[in-house]
C-alpha cells in the first residue's frame, strides 16, 4: 500500500481474546497459562498465583480441556478462531473503500502486537481499535489496550487512536439478539423461561467500579422489552465462575435447579456477551448446563447460538466503525 492509500484509510482492528492454536495439552496450556496470567484476569498477588497456576492448575486442566477442544475443533481450527475470521472478512469486504480492516487476537495468533506492527509498517496514522466484547469489563475489554499500549512501547510517532470500549446498548446490537431469538422460536418450540446467560466475574471487580453486571443487565431488560416479556418470562445470571471468591449472581447452574424444582418444563438460553461461538459457549452453555437442568427434572433445553458470522453482526461492526471514525 503507498503512502497515499495509508493516509486515506483508517486501520481497524478487531479483537477478540483468543484460543489455543491446536486441541493438544500443550497448546492449551500455552493459551491459558498466557490468558490467565494476566492480572487484568485473575487480579491477585502474583507471588501466590504464579505458583499455583503453573504448578497446579495448567497440569490438571490442560488435558482435560484438551479433549474437550478435540470434540468442537473445526477444520480450520477453534470455532472462536475461524468465526471470528468470518466476521472480520466480512466487515473488510463491506468497507474496503474507507478501512483497512485487521483481526487480532489478545492471547493467541494474530496477537496483537503482529497486528499493530503491520498498521504501522503500511504507514497507518488513525487506528480504531474494536474489541469483541459488547459490554465492558476490566478482565476482557481492558486488557485490550493493555496489549495496544504494549504494542507502540518503542514507537515514536504514535497513531491517533480511537477505542470502541462498550455497544452493550446499541440499537443494532439489541435487536439483532431479539430477533436472533424470535428466529429461534420460530423453528424450535418456545420455552417456558428465557435465560440470559453472561459470563461471571468475581464479585469484588464490580465493587472495585466493573461495570460489566449494570451493562450487562441493561442488554437484558432491553432485549426483553423489545420481545415484549413478562418479568417472570426471562431471567438473567452468571455462569463460568472459577476459584473460591464469590462471583457475580445468580448463578446459572443454581438458577437451572430453582426452575426445575419450581416445575419449569423447558428454557431457552442465550449468552449475549459472546459475539462469537466458542468452547464455553459450546461444550459449558450448551451441555453442561443442558445435562443440568436434565438431571434437575427439566424437560427441554435449547441454547440460542451466538450472533456470530450473520449479516446482522456484522452490519453491526459496520455501524460500529463508521460511528466511531466520524469527523475522521
Amino acid at each position: 500500500m503507498s503512502q497515499n492509500d495509508s493516509e486515506l484509510k483508517c486501520a481497524v482492528i478487531l479483537v477478540n481474546l483468543g484460543t489455543p492454536d491446536e486441541a493438544t495439552p500443550g497448546a492449551v496450556a500455552k493459551f491459558l497459562g498466557r490468558f490467565l496470567s494476566d492480572k487484568r484476569v485473575v487480579n491477585l498477588p502474583k507471588l501466590l498465583w504464579l505458583p499455583l497456576l503453573y504448578c497446579v492448575i495448567l497440569p490438571l486442566r490442560s488435558r482435560r480441556v484438551a479433549k474437550l477442544y478435540q470434540q468442537i475443533w473445526l477444520k480450520d481450527g477453534s470455532p472462536l478462531k475461524v468465526i471470528s475470521e468470518q466476521i472480520c472478512s466480512k466487515v473488510a469486504a463491506k468497507l474496503s473503500d474507507k478501512y483497512e480492516v485487521h483481526l487480532a487476537m489478545t492471547y493467541s495468533e494474530p496477537d496483537i502486537q503482529q497486528v499493530v506492527n503491520k498498521v504501522l509498517d503500511a504507514g497507518h496514522q488513525k487506528v480504531l481499535l474494536l474489541p469483541m466484547y459488547p459490554q465492558y469489563s476490566v478482565s476482557t475489554t481492558a486488557p485490550v489496550f493493555d496489549a495496544y499500549a504494549k504494542a507502540l512501547k518503542n514507537t515514536y510517532y504514535l497513531p491517533e487512536l480511537r477505542m470502541v470500549k462498550d455497544y452493550y446498548a446499541e440499537p443494532a446490537y439489541i435487536q439483532a439478539l431479539a430477533n436472533s431469538i424470535k428466529q429461534h422460536w420460530e423453528l424450535t418450540a418456545r420455552g417456558e423461561v428465557l435465560l440470559f446467560s453472561f459470563h461471571g466475574i468475581p464479585e469484588r471487580y464490580a465493587r472495585n467500579g466493573d461495570p460489566y453486571p449494570q451493562q450487562c443487565e441493561d442488554t437484558a431488560a432491553k432485549v426483553a422489552a423489545v420481545l415484549g416479556l413478562k418479568q417472570n418470562q426471562w431471567r438473567l445470571c452468571y455462569q463460568s465462575r472459577f476459584g473460591k471468591d464469590p462471583w457475580v449472581k445468580p448463578y446459572t447452574d443454581q438458577l437451572l435447579h430453582q426452575l426445575a424444582e419450581q416445575g419449569i418444563k423447558s428454557v431457552d438460553v442465550i449468552s449475549p456477551a459472546f459475539s462469537a461461538d466458542c468452547l464455553e459457549t459450546i461444550e459449558e452453555v450448551s451441555c453442561e448446563l443442558r445435562d443440568e437442568f436434565l438431571e434437575a427434572g427439566g424437560e427441554q433445553y435449547h441454547y440460542i447460538s451466538a450472533l456470530n458470522d450473520n449479516p446482522e453482526q456484522v452490519e453491526l461492526y459496520c455501524q460500529l466503525i463508521e460511528k466511531h471514525t466520524q469527523g475522521w
